[in-house]
């Protein structure tokens, strides 16, 4: 069941939906099942000379791999054919345990080629922090975007109970509390990490010298 637009409220009014913007314009942009959100300042860019692979096993290889770009209010930023770049809402949202919510991307810029989420339109439950979004052109031509425009919307669907664990409490959760557009923490999931380690384990083994024994 997807939330309407006097449920939206509702829940705004009483804290289980919180949204923070600078001008408090996201009120107004409260739809019949959905709310909009508007695009962030700041774009981060994949510098696809400073690494050969995005490598989950290797942590190094998702180090100083992006360029931070702030982009003024009225001022266009062109994603060009084929390119991916992060961008971030303006809001910063937090949703209560009993809730989840789903970015879907608008008809309009769906219609220039822009995909606004490449996977991750899912937030879960407890969330809070603005949202990176996986912006991609597939159009032929460049298409520009712009700070405060609105960009993606979110519909909020209620739980059948209040989470045991939600992404606020959940030891692994990488995302939390995010403000700039934040590059995949892949390399932290704890299956990772696992391989990782015994990785290292057998080349710390392979590089011990073995005792030889000498016949005289």
């Amino acid at each position: 069941m997807i939330l309407s637009d006097t449920d939206i409220k509702a829940k705004i009014a009483s804290g289980e939906i919180v949204v923070e913007s600078p001008d408090s314009g996201h009120i107004a942009n409260i739809n019949a099942s959905s709310l909009d959100l508007r695009l962030g300042h700041f774009f981060k860019i994949y510098d696809h000379s400073k690494k050969a692979i995005l490598d989950p096993l290797d942590k190094e290889s998702f180090e100083n791999v992006t360029k931070l770009v702030e982009v003024e209010a009225g001022e266009a930023f062109i994603v060009q054919p084929g390119e991916f770049v992060l961008g971030v809402t303006m809001e910063k949202i937090k949703i209560a345990d009993n809730l989840v919510a789903r970015v879907e991307g608008r008809s309009s810029l769906g219609r220039l080629g822009i995909i606004i989420h490449s996977t991750a339109g899912f937030i879960d439950a407890g969330f809070e922090g603005t949202i990176t979004l996986e912006i991609t052109n597939i159009n032929r031509m460049p298409v520009a975007l712009y700070p405060r425009m609105r960009v993606c919307q979110l519909a909020f669907e209620p739980m059948s109970s209040h989470a045991e664990v939600s992404y606020s409490k959940k030891k692994t959760s990488k995302y939390q509390g995010q403000i700039l557009p934040q590059e995949s923490r892949i390399a932290m999931d704890p299956e990772f990490l696992e391989i990782a380690k015994s990785r290292k384990h057998k080349n710390m083994n392979r590089n011990i010298p073995q005792k030889t024994t000498q016949t005289v």
